[in-house]
């Protein structure tokens, strides 16, 4: 089976709680919509998350957030061929497996691109209170490139986009943080993805970030909840 929930800010233990229930497996998927927390802290901490997580029954499939480090400049990571796309791993948690941007995964037979990253909108909290901010947080021209060219290839037809952060459209406002000022918020990334779904013929947009469980149109939002993909 393959199921699907939100971010999880290294807090595992909803996860624990569902392989126990769900009696899983590790030929189980449950796919984690960006922040969990694994290349959070960069030192022996998100060692420890690891181990605990390769004790899982459950193969982890990670898409990036904004409150993590890119597995490419985390350092030993090496890439693979995972359900015809390319993904990140490491050899001594083989179950923890992180998607690469843009590439196109075939889960249980539908074709699923993935599209991570996001703005912090406590950015300056974090960066003035030495708590881990990554300037990799949202896609750069490259990555968009690369988004955009893999969506060519398949004349711009995907079943389901697993994003962290979802089109205009979409967003839940009124889980926007009441102390923010949306005018100062960087949305450069949600404008692009809502170019991008104007041009898109898909079934099931799946996003977290916004820390809410809801389905708008052809959204799923996740935080909590785990659910069987496609469902």
């Amino acid at each position: 089976m393959i199921y699907i929930t939100g971010d999880t800010h290294g807090d595992l233990d909803r996860v624990e709680s569902f392989c126990d229930e769900y009696e899983t497996t590790e030929d189980d998927i449950l796919i984690i919509l960006g922040d969990s927390g694994i290349n959070f802290y960069l030192n022996d901490r998100d060692i420890e998350l690891k181990e605990r997580l390769y004790q899982l029954p459950i193969t982890l499939f990670c898409i990036h957030g904004n409150h993590e480090e890119r597995p490419d400049l985390v350092g030993g990571y090496a890439e693979k061929s995972w359900r015809e796309g390319q993904v990140y791993y490491e050899e001594e948690y083989p179950n923890i497996l992180f998607a690469i941007d843009g590439e196109i995964y075939d889960l249980n037979g539908k074709k699923s691109i993935a599209i991570g990253g996001a703005y912090s909108v406590d950015k300056f909290y974090r960066i003035s209170g030495n708590i881990p901010w990554f300037p990799s947080e949202q896609p750069d021209e490259w990555i968009k490139a690369n988004v955009e060219r893999k969506l060519e290839s398949v004349n711009w037809k995907v079943d389901y986009i697993l994003s962290h952060t979802g089109p205009l459209k979409y967003l839940p406002t009124d889980e926007f943080l009441p102390n923010i000022d949306q005018n100062k918020v960087d949305k450069s990334t949600e404008e692009w993805l809502s170019k991008i779904e104007e041009k898109l013929d898909y079934e099931i947009w799946y996003f977290g970030h916004f820390h809410t469980d809801r389905f708008i149109d052809k959204a799923v939002i996740l935080y909590e909840d785990i659910l069987e993909l496609g469902e």
